[in-house]
């Protein structure tokens, strides 16, 4: 399973990182991360626009779903055969915005073993014969900015562009009044605690990862938030 896992996603994306890294001038590892992630993000980018509807969409069906929790809280049949329902009405599934994500996973994997490897180490090893082996990569971006150590500014950063992408999906419901008004304050006090947990979880871990790996993470995340854009401006000339 672990020859596999290097075969078809390690060994490509290390190659791929190599050959940028040989191809751009001056070397610049920076600049080879920023090119490597667009072109994994332009990979997946199919996967990743079904996800962004898909959790927009729940997202707006909400109230609805917390009104059915409310009605059928006592009766666990007939909220699942209505949830079911309302899915179907809505035309959402619930698990759309999750498959896309657990793709992207096998690639998180991978890069990180990447460069761990291609920043820390002191030679390279699985490159294909027809890329050329530099030995080593030069950890320092930019001219001074060394990848292969934390660096809590690109943290910071990661953290920003992390808030701005789910203050993004988030969408004013209307008021709920009545018996179900409590839950559904609740619900947006939950979910505006997840807009700023999650931020400062990426400043946290990403603080105490190479930076490299977090100028990915940066620059996959501006990459998402900006197909969010262009996503929702989709859906609204649709409606």
């Amino acid at each position: 399973m672990i020859q596999l896992f290097n075969t078809i996603f390690y060994q490509p994306l290390l190659n791929a990182l190599v050959f940028l890294y040989n191809v751009i001038p001056g070397h610049d590892i920076g600049i080879a991360i920023i090119v490597i992630t667009i072109l994994i993000k332009l990979a997946l980018h199919p996967f990743s626009i079904k996800s962004i509807k898909s959790q927009k969409a729940l997202q707006e069906i909400q109230p609805k779903i917390e009104a059915l929790k409310k009605q059928y809280q006592n009766q666990k049949d007939k909220l699942a055969a209505e949830m079911m329902k309302l899915y179907k009405e809505e035309k959402v599934s619930p698990f759309s915005s999750c498959l896309p994500l657990l793709i992207q996973l096998p690639f998180l994997f991978a890069i990180y073993q990447v460069f761990i490897v291609g920043l820390s180490s002191g030679t390279l090893s699985g490159i294909y014969p027809f890329i050329y082996n530099p030995g080593n990569l030069n950890a320092i971006a930019f001219g001074f900015i060394n990848l292969s150590k934390p660096q809590i500014i690109l943290a910071v950063l990661a953290g920003l562009a992390q808030y701005w992408q789910g203050k993004m999906l988030m969408s004013k419901k209307p008021e709920v009044k009545g018996t179900a008004s409590k839950d559904e304050g609740m619900m947006a006090i939950m979910n505006k605690q997840m807009i700023f947990m999650m931020p400062v979880m990426t400043v946290v871990i990403g603080a105490t990862l190479p930076s490299g790996l977090v100028l990915y993470w940066l620059v996959m995340t501006v990459a998402t938030a900006i197909q969010q854009l262009i996503a929702f401006k989709g859906i609204k000339k649709a409606s």
